[in-house]
């Protein structure tokens, strides 16, 4: 065998033996302590609206293991199967230091605790609680959060769902979402 080829082998091996390491490397995670995946999201969570039989009260939201580079992570809420298939925005906050790791139940519902919350499908700044039609089957809420290498307090106040995803297209590093269910 040449030296070159040894060198080759030598090489190859190397990256072999390297490459399952990267591959156990933990992935980013999301969860929440107010519901579980495909679970229930309990009755505080949902709309204080009257008629919604809710407490308007934000989930609690953790994120661990983001990629290298995250500065800012910011958390939607989105209901894909409202208006009629057409998808209501809940909640969008930004903003948020990645190195806090979680929302706390209550925060990032308004401003203030180290979130700038933008607008939901009413135009409200603030965190709005699921409120599906009375007797529709449950509606599915996909809670994501996406790790961004903008700093904190990069974005401007007030941004919407799609205003949001347009900032972050070039800044956005990775994303996970979990799945919560709610009917009335």
């Amino acid at each position: 065998m040449t030296s070159t080829n040894v060198l080759l082998a030598s090489t190859f091996a190397a990256l072999c033996l390297a490459g399952p390491a990267n591959a156990q490397t933990a992935a980013m995670t999301v969860s929440s302590s107010s519901f579980t995946e495909n679970g229930v999201i309990p009755p505080e969570h949902g709309g204080s609206e009257p008629g919604c039989g809710g407490k308007g009260m934000a989930p609690q939201v953790s994120w661990s293991h983001l990629p290298a580079g995250t500065k800012s992570v910011a958390v939607l809420m989105f209901d894909p199967d409202g208006a009629k298939g057409l998808g209501v925005s809940h909640w969008v906050a930004y903003n948020i230091a990645a190195e806090r790791g979680q929302l706390k139940q209550g925060e990032g519902q308004t401003d203030g605790h180290g979130a700038t919350v933008g607008k939901n499908i009413s135009g409200g700044t603030a965190y709005r609680g699921p409120c599906p039609p009375v007797g529709e089957a449950p509606h599915h809420y996909i809670l994501t959060v996406v790790a961004t290498d903008l700093a904190p307090s990069a974005l401007p106040p007030g941004l919407t769902r799609d205003d949001l995803l347009a900032a972050l297209k070039g800044h956005a590093i990775a994303g996970q979402s979990i799945v919560g269910r709610y009917a009335r």
